[in-house]
């Protein structure tokens, strides 16, 4: 009879491939600012694979991701590292079909979270009924910034059924 060995956790696992990942590094030459000079902002969904989406390689662009690609303080907050330190001089903000984001309200998941623990958290989670109108927001906001430069500010929407990105105006 064969020993049946637990299952690896994907904590083990994702040491396994960092060791796999080291063992062929070739990538410490890679200067400090991204290649392209370019900031993405996008939603942290696992269908969005920013880098094959845009055709990215390591060292190309700062991928700030966050639950639907939100300009909140702290994207921005990242948005100005990369543009006033290190001279980013453009931003692609993407966000996308059948986002989750698109399917709560705040209130309902904040009441259900404080009964679940116990607790009350003052959180945000800055869902939002819309999403051409929500990604028009994001854009506007990053613009508005007084320590953002003044440059091309993107808006994109990524569609999960096709693979495409169809721009918003």
């Amino acid at each position: 009879m064969a020993i049946q060995t637990p299952p690896t956790t994907e904590y083990e696992r994702a040491l396994t491939e960092n060791a796999r990942y080291a063992a062929q590094f070739d990538r410490s030459g890679l200067p400090l600012p991204p290649g392209r000079r370019l900031a993405v902002l996008a939603c942290m969904d696992a269908r969005l694979t920013v880098e094959d989406v845009l055709g990215l390689r390591t060292g190309d662009a700062h991928i700030i991701r966050n639950a639907g690609g939100l300009a909140t303080d702290d994207a921005i907050r990242s948005l100005v590292i990369s543009q006033q330190l290190l001279g980013t001089e453009e931003v692609i903000v993407i966000e996308h079909t059948g986002c989750g984001m698109l399917t709560f309200q705040d209130a309902d998941v904040h009441a259900d979270l404080v009964e679940k623990t116990g607790s009350d958290v003052d959180l945000a989670f800055h869902a939002f009924p819309d999403l051409d109108t929500n990604l028009k927001a994001q854009v506007e906001r990053i613009r508005a910034h007084p320590w953002i430069k003044d440059v091309p500010v993107h808006g994109l929407v990524y569609e999960v059924e096709t693979g495409h990105l169809r721009e918003i105006h």
